[in-house]
């Protein structure tokens, strides 16, 4: 099934989603949180902060990515497709759900993120807008942002190989030359329910991620957790990607 023949809008349970797979901290993205806070921290340590943009792609329900780029932000856009998921971001805004403490928790073992303590709220309130959009228009904004993540997007919209390398095509290039970025996974996903319906995905493992990065990231790594699949049936696992954005596109050679 490709992407275009989703009824994204019509179909899309995002609070039976929210409470299935965001109400708790599962393991699985407790080990993800530590690797990213940890990268995004140790790049702006070295790097400094000046004006920052970041874009989460395809957030969904999902705020924590939003929130693993928080402290060096002056903007985070969320950008989502569905109406539904939409509704909910916006929501969040003003003052994000109590739910979302525990993953923010989780990043304040690094002391980057412990900084903003009780401010977070307030911060993201200030930093975080929400725009509705495909990920296939980001074409249109090329090394736009400069900080950027895409949380189970790529694999999670479509059953086309094609498709998939594309959106990770679109996530990288709407970032700018030596953006970091982090990125994530359902490895070997047969699908999943968001209440009633069921949503297609492209059966993907680490190889298939790595290649799909390849052309676009430099110094980067994609590795499977080791938290046990348990979030719902129907996949084999996680596999997180984080590096930077290449100065220029790579050409891969075809044997």
């Amino acid at each position: 099934m490709k992407n275009a023949d989703v009824p994204w809008d019509e179909a899309f349970d995002s609070i039976a989603y929210l409470d299935h797979n965001y109400r708790d901290l599962q393991p699985e993205d407790a080990e993800i949180l530590q690797i990213i806070r940890d990268h995004f921290s140790g790049h702006f340590r070295k790097q400094g902060v000046g004006s920052v943009s970041g874009i989460d792609v395809g957030a969904g329900v999902n705020l924590y990515p939003a929130l693993s780029m928080l402290p060096w932000c002056d903007e985070i856009t969320l950008f989502e497709r569905s109406s539904s998921n939409v509704k909910y971001l916006r929501s969040q805004v003003h003052s994000y759900e109590k739910s979302w403490d525990k993953f923010w928790a989780a990043l304040c073992r690094n002391k980057d993120y412990d900084s903003l303590g009780e401010d977070s709220r307030e911060r993201f309130r200030e930093v975080v807008k929400v725009e509705q959009g495909d990920i296939f228009d980001l074409r249109r904004h090329e090394g736009r942002w400069s900080v950027g993540t895409m949380f189970f997007v790529a694999e999670s919209m479509t059953t086309s190989p094609r498709e998939f390398s594309l959106g990770v095509e679109r996530f990288m290039r709407a970032l700018a030359p030596d953006a970091p970025f982090a990125a994530a996974f359902m490895a070997h996903s047969a699908g999943y329910h968001a209440g009633e319906h069921f949503f297609p995905a492209c059966d993907v493992g680490e190889s298939d991620v790595y290649a799909s990065l390849e052309r676009f990231a430099r110094d980067f790594k994609v590795m499977p957790l080791t938290s046990s699949a348990r979030v719902r049936e129907g996949y084999k696992g996680m596999v997180v990607a984080y590096g930077w954005r290449r100065n220029s596109d790579t050409a891969i050679p075809v044997n």
